[in-house]
Parts: structure tokens; C-alpha cells; sequence
């Protein structure tokens, strides 16, 4: 069974930056994944997502900020959080990208952006 750990969130002033990952345990490799975030008392909401070819996708509110990216040597993805701003508060999750079923959702990890 595929076993999502989400690490490297905490506490930043806005304008900084962050680096969130997504270590992958029981797959080969990494070839779809994205990152999702849920605010408290929102939806939680797509932010990124990587594809077969590379591709990448972003929602509107983090383009041209935030980078996914992913290390198939180490079944790891990557969330660069550049430039945050205090709506991007949120609990960060991974997981495949909503065409897919999903694996089972991990903890999480928690960033805080104070303004």
C-alpha cells in the first residue's frame, strides 16, 4: 500500500519561501502527483500537479510562485513555495492528481504564513 509523508512546513513571514516534500513508499517510481492545500474551514483545493511527460499545472493564485517538481531516485516530490503570502496558510497534502483515485491521504504538513 502506497504510504505518503508530507514534511518541511512551519512558520514564515510572508514573502519568503518554503520547500514541502513528499516521500512515496511502495512505488517504483513517481510518474503523476500533486499537491493539494486545506485551509481552515475551506475545501481543500488543488495546487499543483506534475504529469507522465512533466508536465506541470498550477492553480491561478500560486502561478509564477510556487514550483512543483519530482526526484524519481527517491520517490520524492517537491513543492517550492516562493514568495508566500498569508493565504496561503494551509495544511499541504500530496497525493495523485484528481483524475485518479486517490492513494490514502497522509498527515499532512502544516505552513503558516504571518503577514
Amino acid at each position: 500500500q502506497v504510504q505518503l509523508v508530507e514534511s518541511g512546513g512551519g512558520l514564515v513571514q510572508a514573502g519568503g519561501s518554503l520547500r514541502l516534500s513528499c516521500a512515496a513508499s511502495a512505488i517504483s517510481r513517481i510518474r503523476y502527483m500533486a499537491w493539494y492545500r486545506q485551509a481552515p474551514g475551506k475545501q481543500r483545493e488543488l495546487v499543483a500537479a506534475i504529469i507522465a511527460d512533466d508536465t506541470t499545472n498550477y492553480a491561478d493564485s500560486v502561478k509564477g510562485r510556487f514550483t512543483i517538481s519530482k526526484d524519481n531516485a527517491k520517490r520524492t516530490v517537491f513543492l517550492q513555495m516562493n514568495n508566500v503570502k498569508p493565504d496561503d496558510t494551509a495544511v499541504y497534502y500530496c497525493n495523485l492528481p484528481p483524475d485518479f483515485t486517490p492513494y490514502r491521504w497522509g498527515q499532512g504538513t502544516q505552513v503558516t504564513v504571518s503577514s
